[in-house]
């Protein structure tokens, strides 16, 4: 392995080879990343969710405006994975429950191939680095 410069065309490329390797598990699924993020949140909500705040976890999260975010939430309405919930919410149908379980465990088999073998240490520091760099880009883009 060649020694990297740690600089964000490093980190960029360990983003997209990571993403690559997940979204070719999503090929079959009918969904693609922005809707598997979707998923997860609406999951990690306990299963409902407020529309409005999902919005603003994909916009915020992926950097994408908030009709792109509207589109994801839109195509997987129309898929049967996400449904209306409450006045404002929405909440993951069996269908969307059970695929985000799949794609779940898929990105954590992903996760713990790419992983393995990195010292607990060395992890917690590359965490606390890519944290940092991320509050420091995402406060200047509040500034813009």
């Amino acid at each position: 392995m060649t020694v990297q410069p740690f600089n964000s065309q490093v980190i960029g490329q360990a983003h997209y080879a990571a993403r690559a390797l997940l979204q070719r598990e999503l090929a079959g699924t009918g969904i693609g990343f922005e809707q598997n993020l979707a998923l997860n949140a609406t999951a990690a909500g306990g299963g409902t969710i407020d529309r409005a705040a999902l919005v603003a976890r994909l916009t915020g999260s992926l950097k994408i405006d908030s009709g792109a975010a509207e589109t994801a939430l839109a195509g997987l309405a129309d898929a049967g994975l996400l449904a209306p919930a409450g006045q404002a919410g929405l909440a993951l149908t069996r269908e969307g429950a059970a695929l985000q379980a799949r794609t779940a465990e898929a990105a954590a088999a992903i996760a713990g191939r790419l992983y393995a073998g990195i010292p607990p240490e060395e992890a917690a520091v590359a965490g606390r680095l890519l944290a940092l760099i991320a509050e420091r880009a995402n406060a200047e883009l509040a500034d813009a």
